[in-house]
This record gives C-alpha cells, structure tokens and sequence, in this order.
C-alpha cells in the first residue's frame, strides 16, 4: 500500500486506513531508538496513516533523543506522541520526544518536563561546560517547539528551570505544548480525525483515523531483554554480581559455578554500559577499592585498607551510575550492594588464605609429620615396615630402629616413608 504522496494533500489512502502503533515503556537509549525507528519504518512500508508512539519514561540520552527525533522528522506518516496512560509521564528526553511529534497527546493526570540536563558528574549546572550543555538544550528545545507551533518560551523554561507541567497546564498555556488530551489510544484516533497537520517539510497533510485499522508493533524479545539489561539498576547489580562471582572463583578455584555466572554477569554489564554513560574515575574507583580490599589480606593495616576500599566501591558506584537524568541508582541500592561486595571478598579472602597456610591432612604431603610405631627393625640400607594412620608402609631411617618402636614421618618418596625416632626429635617439635 503507497503512503500519503509528497505533496500538500490529503493523506487518506485508496483502501480502509490503517495506523501502527508502539508502546514503549522505559529509558531513552539507543534500544528505545532502535524501537522507534522499527515502528516509524513499519508505518512508511505499509502507508500508514498515522504512526502513533504510546510513551511513559523518566528521561535519558540526549544523543539518543536527537536520533529519534531525527527519525520522526524524516517519517512519511505524521507522528503522535501519546503520553500515556494516566499517572504517566515523559520527563527529560521524553519532553523533548513529545515537542518533536507531529500531534502531541496527553492523557489526564500526566505531566511533562524537567528536561534539565544531567553531566557526567551528576549535578545540573554549576560549571561552564554544564551551562553551556543546558543552553544547547534549551535552544534544541525551543527549536523544536518553534518548528511545531508550540510554546518556546515554555520548553526553554523545561530545560533551564526544570519546570513541569500537568496535562492541563500543557493544553491550557498560549501556545500550547500539546494538542489535546485523550484518555486512550481509540479516544486519540477519533479526536485526530479530520485534523489537519503541518509537517516539518511545509506539507499539509489532513489525516483520516475514524474507522483506521491498527497495526500494533511490539517489541521483540531480543528488545525486551537488552532495554531491561541497560536499565542502570540492573546493570550496576550485574556489574556486582560479576565481581563477586569472579572473587568467589578466584578464592575457590575449580568451583567453577560462581566464575561462569560472574564472568557472564561482567560481560552483560559491560554491554549496558556501552549503552550508557559511564564515567571514567567512578569505574577506576571501582577496581582502585577492589584493589585495596585484596591488600587488606595481604598487609596488617588494622583495618584502614578495608575502610578505604570500601568508600572507594562506594563512591565509584554513584559516579559510574549517576550519568542519566530521572534514573540514576538510589543509595539504597548501592550501599548494600556495595557494603556486601566488600564484606564477601574479605570474608573468603580470609577464609582462603588461612585454608592456605593450614598443615595438609590428607595426600602425600599429609603425611609428614604424622606419628607411628615400627613392624619391623630397620637399619641404614635396610627398609622395614611401619604403621601409620592403621596402614603398613615401607619405611627407611638414618639410624637403626628396633621393632615398636615410635617414629615420626619426615619424609614421602612414592610409597616409602622417611622415619625418625620421636625420642631423637628437637625439642619443641612434633
């Protein structure tokens, strides 16, 4: 089925209308992207009317942001932007999404704004590089707004102040931020009928929703998976995990379990943090405090290392998690994650290294040590036997042994034990 044709004319094709829609639920990424561009292009492939995003997120990446922008710019079908349902909303980048859109569409009791931008450092302003950041926003934001008819003066405000808005306030400002409300997708289609729309290339395209047959796009699996894998909570638990299983593998080798699970954990969240921005100094915190914990083993520092290396965790956490506006990881996430990682490590690092300096009791080297009695006389040259642990072995001694006589191992060489009398030892020895 042809879209709507390049001029400026009625988008309503030959056959029954039909609109796409898409619902996404969460941070703006480069899978959210990825999910818009799946259904704008699923629109233009089959001529859709109108290609309907049904939208709810706390914020995310400006670059992300632009790319879709770029995209719902460039659709043949007109755009709506439905922020939805009620107790929604599309704060941060997700306010940016919606002055973008052809037709912008809250339903009751949603809000909009705060699109105040967030660096690498967490704070929103302070610094030049910060301000100049938020400027450039602000001006991508009253472009936009421009471009669409909207309130310019309002979307700068979203960005340098913050500022939200309730449906109400959006619909009721001069101009207004967006079109009208709806309370669902069906209601939105019958209030789009007959509205004429202004495209960003000056064509004027009258849309045609009345009796429009949807065609739903979902997200796939594969979507699903990586959207909820970058979300940053679930990418600094995994980045956790990772560490602990690698640590509990390195103080227990062959256990193997724990270092498959962390090493799958560490490359999972290595994928999210591509995704996300991830600062440099809060990730070099983070292996700097692993690092000191693994010297609290190894040096007597009466517990200033543990201290260190576990602020250190500490406060690489909230930098490395910190970078995305409306998401970052919450205190009472990190603290315990981070207070159990530094606990755990020291708690088997200890266990491991006092296993390592524990006597060996069984094998070869288990014997040495070990106390018996003589089956047989022994003489330099000349093996007898004796008992040890109720087992007969082959023996040799330096000095002559009658029978019965007690002896202690002091030496294994393949099924022949070395011997010494136990009224001959040093005293002090076993």
């Amino acid at each position: 089925m042809a879209a709507a044709p390049l001029g400026s004319q009625d988008a309503r094709p030959g056959a029954a209308p039909r609109a796409v829609v898409t619902e996404y639920d969460g941070i703006i990424h480069p899978i959210a992207a990825e999910v818009f561009d799946q259904a704008i292009t699923r629109a233009d492939s089959i001529g859709a009317a109108v290609t309907v995003i049904e939208l709810r997120t706390p914020g995310g990446l400006l670059d992300s942001t632009r790319t879709i922008v770029s995209r719902m710019m460039a659709a043949r079908a007109p755009v709506v932007v439905f922020v939805g349902p009620s107790g929604a909303r599309a704060a941060s980048a997700g306010f940016i999404i919606v002055l973008a859109a052809d037709v912008a569409v809250m339903a009751p009791g949603t809000h909009i704004g705060a699109a105040h931008p967030v660096t690498a450092t967490g704070d929103s302003g302070g610094n030049v590089m910060e301000k100049k950041a938020t400027s450039d926003a602000a001006a991508y934001a009253r472009t936009l707004a421009t471009a669409r008819g909207r309130n310019a003066a309002l979307a700068a405000e979203a960005v340098t102040e913050s500022r939200s808005f309730t449906d109400r306030e959006a619909l009721e400002a001069t101009p207004p931020l967006v079109d009208f409300t709806a309370r669902d997708v069906h209601e939105l289609l019958r209030l789009l009928d007959g509205r004429t729309v202004t495209r960003t290339d000056g064509r004027r395209v009258t849309l045609h929703t009345a009796d429009v047959t949807l065609d739903r796009v979902e997200m796939t699996r594969r979507q699903q998976l990586l959207s909820a894998i970058a979300h940053p909570q679930i990418a600094y638990l995994l980045l956790t995990l990772g560490m602990l299983g690698l640590t509990i593998e390195l103080w227990t080798p062959g256990a193997i379990l724990p270092g498959v699970a962390g090493g799958l954990c560490l490359l999972l969240a290595f994928f999210a943090f591509q995704v996300l921005p991830v600062d440099a100094v809060g990730a070099l915190l983070i292996i700097f405090g692993i690092g000191l914990l693994v010297l609290e083993l190894k040096v007597p520092s009466f517990g200033v290392l543990g201290i260190g290396g576990t602020l250190s965790l500490i406060i690489g956490s909230i930098m490395v998690t910190n970078d995305i506006p409306g998401v970052p990881v919450g205190y009472n996430v990190i603290l315990p994650a981070a207070i159990a990682l530094a606990a755990i490590i020291l708690f088997l690092g200890r266990l491991a290294l006092r296993s390592q300096r524990t006597r060996p009791v069984t094998g070869a080297e288990g014997l040495v040590g070990e106390h018996g009695n003589t089956l047989t006389t022994i003489a330099p040259g000349a093996p007898g036997q004796v008992t040890v642990h109720g087992e007969i072995w082959r023996a040799v001694s330096a000095v002559p042994l009658e029978t019965g006589r007690p002896v202690r191992v002091s030496g294994v060489d393949g099924l022949t034990l070395s011997v010494d009398p136990v009224d001959q030892l040093a005293p002090g020895e076993p």
